[in-house]
């Protein structure tokens, strides 16, 4: 019986030996591991609140990454034949390391919750439901082993080439040379193939969706309105958002009703891509359908820039319309058909390029005017949009007769005039509500307003940047694969969750999926800005007459945010 139940015991500890050996040469024990610590740290909190899909994704990339940099470890320690322990030891180190990865990826799914909940409280949203941890592990785990796969193709193609290249090169230069060769290929074929082919689908795909029209969308009625039989724009040659932007607006009797002041049409006017054949003569069409509606004898006339796909944002022009009771002309001008993620990507010089010709034509015939019989001019844009209207001039140029000022809602982090404002911004102002020189001329706001600023005197130009520091679009920087971002130093803004930390390749990821998804966040947070800011940022820099802070007030809670949703 004894030598029997020996004879088991050496069975069992053979079988097992086997099948740690046989998961070792299967899996790097080592990336498993630091695998586990990136997914555990990838479901800690970001700027935004996020859905089981949209973490599952992340955490799923994260535990791939993680596995990646573990294996390169590993292989590299063996590599430079450094002392590797004894059999048993690897085997109970193995064991032991296996047992702490299913530890953290379950410990790290069950605060989750908690952690999703901390984001979320600060904007006013309801907690998640208690089985998001299960959904998330059901989307990320599967992701993880498919970019594992797709990784071990490629070093087995790097070994594949490398065994070739030995027969010309010694050793370790056919390994370099391989891996080399591989990433070309792989950069190549990406670049080339996959990634200029999709640019391409999608860029068709967003022209024809542009010029998809309703046949219950007829063009407007209206003389002063774009699209009309009367306008120098034709109906057809503008898109789905650029006609929200034309038709969407208060009229006259809604701007009167809501503020309870007598108003007038408020006009807009949008060119769009196909509304003229090159850039110049777009610019030339919306200055020629701006005189032929008389937005120069308006009191506001107001350089909108739109976002990637040519929408502009409802709520920015709504409020500036309800502020000065209709007596607003607007100009947009369409650059591009691709969402502003795509567009930055495929195209950033061509907004500015755009917001250049538009302002050089409606600044040059503005400035024709006698001073004292024409609007004042101001800028205006939100995301991509207020990246293109920075660049649209430089101040060298209109010293000598300088426009009125600028909103700029949501400007991303590549912004020129707010990361100089911002990097340059006084000693003791945070980085996410900086304040600038003397704030004469540049002011940052949030969700709080403009608390304080009456005491403070503007110069002849306001700008004003509209921003939440829980907006990634506006605090996303490459930096923070290995720095601490600036915007985390202690105080933090109210809407970022006491629970965000900082950790190295992480939140970079983090970031970059909140920016893609930064729309997502309820209004008032993140990049969905509220029509109660807009009024705030608009009575700054255009002193609309007539208002009280009681009058104010009341129209903030007149207007119904969840209309302006995305």
């Amino acid at each position: 019986m004894a030598a029997r139940s020996l004879k088991q015991r050496y069975v069992l500890v053979r079988g097992a030996n086997a099948f740690w050996d046989g998961l070792a040469a299967r899996f790097s024990m080592p990336g498993l591991l630091l695998g586990a610590v990136l997914f555990t740290l990838s479901l800690t909190p970001s700027l935004l609140p996020r859905t089981e899909l949209v973490q599952g994704v992340l955490s799923g990339c994260c535990f791939a990454l993680g596995y990646g940099l573990g294996t390169f470890v590993h292989w590299l320690w063996g590599y430079l034949g450094l002392r590797v322990p004894p059999g048993p030891v690897v085997r109970a180190l193995g064991a032991t390391i296996a047992l702490i990865a299913i530890g953290l990826v379950t410990l790290a799914l069950a605060y989750s919750n908690t952690w999703q909940n901390s984001v979320r409280a600060v904007m006013d949203m309801p907690p998640v439901d208690h089985f998001q941890p299960l959904l998330i592990a059901a989307v990320a785990l599967p992701l993880a082993a498919l970019l594992i796969l797709f990784g071990k193709l490629l070093v087995g193609l790097i070994r594949m080439v490398g065994r070739w290249l030995r027969r010309l090169l010694p050793q370790r230069a056919a390994l370099v040379l391989s891996v080399l060769l591989v990433a070309l290929f792989v950069g190549l074929l990406v670049n080339n193939v996959f990634w200029r082919t999709a640019l391409r689908a999608a860029d068709r795909f967003y022209e024809q969706l542009d010029a998809i029209v309703s046949t219950d969308d007829a063009a407007p009625a209206g003389s002063n309105q774009t699209g009309s039989a009367q306008s120098l724009i034709a109906w057809d040659t503008i898109g789905r958002d650029s006609r929200v932007f034309v038709q969407s607006g208060p009229d006259a009797a809604a701007i009167a009703a809501i503020t309870n002041r007598p108003a007038i049409e408020p006009l807009r006017v949008y060119v769009g891509l196909r509304s003229a054949p090159t850039l110049d003569e777009r610019a030339a069409l919306a200055l020629a359908e701006l005189r032929r509606v008389g937005a120069f004898e308006r009191s506001v006339l107001v350089l909108a820039m739109p976002v990637g796909t040519g929408w502009v944002d409802r709520a920015g022009m709504d409020t500036l319309e309800y502020l000065h009771g209709g007596d607003v002309a607007s100009v947009a001008l369409q650059y591009s058909y691709l969402p502003s993620a795509l567009s930055l990507l495929v195209e950033p010089d061509y907004g500015v390029e755009t917001a250049q010709a538009l302002f050089d034509a409606i600044y040059g015939y503005w400035t024709e005017l006698p001073r004292d019989a024409r609007p004042r001019l101001y800028l205006y844009g939100l995301s991509l949009g207020a990246l293109a209207s920075q660049g649209s001039n430089t101040v060298y140029d209109v010293l000598a007769d300088p426009f009125q000022g600028a909103l700029w809602a949501g400007p991303p982090f590549s912004s020129s005039i707010w990361k100089r404002a911002t990097d340059a911004r006084k000693p003791g102002s945070p980085y996410w509500l900086p304040r600038f020189g003397n704030s004469s001329a540049i002011r940052f706001m949030n969700q709080s307003g403009t608390a304080g600023w009456d005491a403070i005197p503007w110069g002849p130009m306001r700008i004003v940047f509209l921003q939440y520091a829980s907006d990634p679009v506006v605090f996303f920087s490459f930096e923070t694969d290995l720095r601490r971002p600036a915007w985390l130093v202690a105080p933090r803004g109210a809407d970022v969750s006491p629970a965000l930390n900082w950790f190295p390749l992480v939140t970079l990821l983090q970031l970059a999926l909140d920016s893609a998804l930064s729309q997502s966040a309820p209004v008032g947070y993140g990049h969905v800005y509220a029509p109660r800011d807009y009024i705030d940022a608009w009575v700054a820099v255009t002193q609309p007459p007539g208002w009280s802070r009681p009058q104010l007030e009341a129209l903030k809670l007149a207007i119904n945010p969840d209309d302006y949703i995305p």
